[in-house]
Protein backbone atom coordinates (compact mmCIF):
# COMPACT_ATOMS: atom_id res chain seq x y z
CA UNK A 1 0.00 0.00 0.00
CA UNK A 2 2.94 2.53 0.78
CA UNK A 3 4.32 2.03 -2.67
CA UNK A 4 0.83 3.05 -4.31
CA UNK A 5 -0.17 5.47 -1.97
CA UNK A 6 3.18 7.17 -2.58
CA UNK A 7 2.85 7.23 -6.47
CA UNK A 8 -0.27 8.40 -6.75
CA UNK A 9 0.53 11.23 -4.19
CA UNK A 10 3.44 11.91 -6.49
CA UNK A 11 1.14 11.71 -9.48
CA UNK A 12 -2.01 14.21 -8.13
CA UNK A 13 -0.16 16.80 -5.42
CA UNK A 14 3.86 15.57 -4.75
CA UNK A 15 5.64 16.60 -7.65
CA UNK A 16 3.89 20.40 -7.34
CA UNK A 17 3.96 20.21 -3.89
CA UNK A 18 7.54 19.69 -3.79
CA UNK A 19 7.96 21.95 -6.74
CA UNK A 20 6.49 24.92 -4.92
CA UNK A 21 8.71 24.15 -1.73
CA UNK A 22 11.84 23.44 -3.27
CA UNK A 23 10.77 27.03 -5.82
CA UNK A 24 10.54 28.77 -2.53
CA UNK A 25 13.58 27.29 -0.82
CA UNK A 26 15.57 28.89 -3.91
CA UNK A 27 14.25 32.07 -2.77
CA UNK A 28 14.84 31.73 0.42
CA UNK A 29 18.32 30.75 -0.06
CA UNK A 30 19.28 34.28 -2.48
CA UNK A 31 20.24 35.70 1.48
CA UNK A 32 22.43 34.72 3.74
CA UNK A 33 20.00 35.28 6.65
CA UNK A 34 17.32 33.35 4.66
CA UNK A 35 19.92 29.68 3.84
CA UNK A 36 18.26 28.45 7.85
CA UNK A 37 14.42 29.11 6.06
CA UNK A 38 15.50 27.44 2.45
CA UNK A 39 16.57 24.56 4.19
CA UNK A 40 13.43 23.85 5.66
CA UNK A 41 11.50 24.65 2.99
CA UNK A 42 13.91 21.75 1.03
CA UNK A 43 12.87 19.46 4.26
CA UNK A 44 9.14 20.17 3.32
CA UNK A 45 10.13 19.80 -0.15
CA UNK A 46 11.15 16.05 0.52
CA UNK A 47 8.40 14.95 2.61
CA UNK A 48 6.02 16.23 0.25
CA UNK A 49 7.33 14.34 -2.37
CA UNK A 50 7.40 11.06 -1.06
CA UNK A 51 5.31 11.23 2.41
CA UNK A 52 3.87 7.59 2.43
CA UNK A 53 6.30 5.13 5.01
CA UNK A 54 7.76 8.47 6.44
CA UNK A 55 7.45 10.34 9.83
CA UNK A 56 8.66 13.48 11.31
CA UNK A 57 10.24 13.08 14.69
CA UNK A 58 11.46 15.64 17.16
CA UNK A 59 15.33 15.70 18.11
CA UNK A 60 16.92 16.90 21.17
CA UNK A 61 16.92 20.46 20.81
CA UNK A 62 19.66 22.55 19.47
CA UNK A 63 18.65 25.75 21.67
CA UNK A 64 17.53 29.29 22.03
CA UNK A 65 17.86 29.85 18.25
CA UNK A 66 16.18 27.00 17.18
CA UNK A 67 13.47 28.36 19.02
CA UNK A 68 13.61 31.97 17.37
CA UNK A 69 14.09 30.55 14.23
CA UNK A 70 10.76 28.44 14.32
CA UNK A 71 9.07 31.55 15.97
CA UNK A 72 9.82 33.70 12.76
CA UNK A 73 9.42 30.66 10.52
CA UNK A 74 5.47 30.49 12.20
CA UNK A 75 4.78 34.06 11.55
CA UNK A 76 6.52 34.56 8.32
CA UNK A 77 5.40 31.03 6.28
CA UNK A 78 4.44 28.64 9.18
CA UNK A 79 0.46 29.54 9.70
CA UNK A 80 -0.27 30.02 6.00
CA UNK A 81 0.90 26.72 5.02
CA UNK A 82 -0.30 24.93 8.17
CA UNK A 83 -3.99 26.28 7.02
CA UNK A 84 -3.93 25.00 3.98
CA UNK A 85 -2.17 21.76 4.67
CA UNK A 86 -5.31 21.39 7.13
CA UNK A 87 -7.99 22.56 4.57
CA UNK A 88 -6.66 20.27 2.04
CA UNK A 89 -6.60 17.29 4.70
CA UNK A 90 -9.94 17.48 5.42
CA UNK A 91 -11.02 18.31 2.12
CA UNK A 92 -9.31 14.28 1.44
CA UNK A 93 -10.68 12.79 4.74
CA UNK A 94 -14.76 13.50 2.89
CA UNK A 95 -13.90 10.35 1.07
CA UNK A 96 -13.34 6.98 2.14
CA UNK A 97 -10.44 6.72 -1.00
CA UNK A 98 -9.25 9.89 0.20
CA UNK A 99 -8.50 9.55 4.03
CA UNK A 100 -5.18 7.97 3.97
CA UNK A 101 -3.76 11.29 1.84
CA UNK A 102 -5.47 13.77 4.23
CA UNK A 103 -3.44 11.73 7.08
CA UNK A 104 -0.33 12.84 4.92
CA UNK A 105 -1.48 16.61 4.26
CA UNK A 106 -2.02 16.93 8.24
CA UNK A 107 1.76 15.11 8.15
CA UNK A 108 2.93 17.69 6.43
CA UNK A 109 1.25 20.25 7.92
CA UNK A 110 2.63 19.67 11.43
CA UNK A 111 5.96 19.56 9.86
CA UNK A 112 5.10 22.85 8.22
CA UNK A 113 3.83 24.91 11.17
CA UNK A 114 7.53 23.89 13.15
CA UNK A 115 9.75 22.87 10.82
CA UNK A 116 13.31 23.72 12.71
CA UNK A 117 14.43 20.52 15.55
CA UNK A 118 11.86 17.59 13.51
CA UNK A 119 13.98 14.61 11.18
CA UNK A 120 11.99 13.44 8.78
CA UNK A 121 12.08 8.94 9.51
CA UNK A 122 11.13 5.97 7.66
CA UNK A 123 8.26 4.94 9.91
CA UNK A 124 10.44 1.33 9.21
CA UNK A 125 12.99 2.51 11.25
CA UNK A 126 11.25 3.32 14.26
CA UNK A 127 11.45 1.80 17.30
CA UNK A 128 8.21 0.21 19.64
CA UNK A 129 8.28 0.44 22.92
Amino acid sequence: MKTVGNVLWFIFAGVWLALSYAIGGLIMCITIIGIPFGIQAFKLAGLALWPFGRTTTMRASSGSLEVLFNVIWLVLFGWAIFIVHLISGALLCITIIGIPFGIQAFKLSTLALWPFGRVITSTNSQRTH
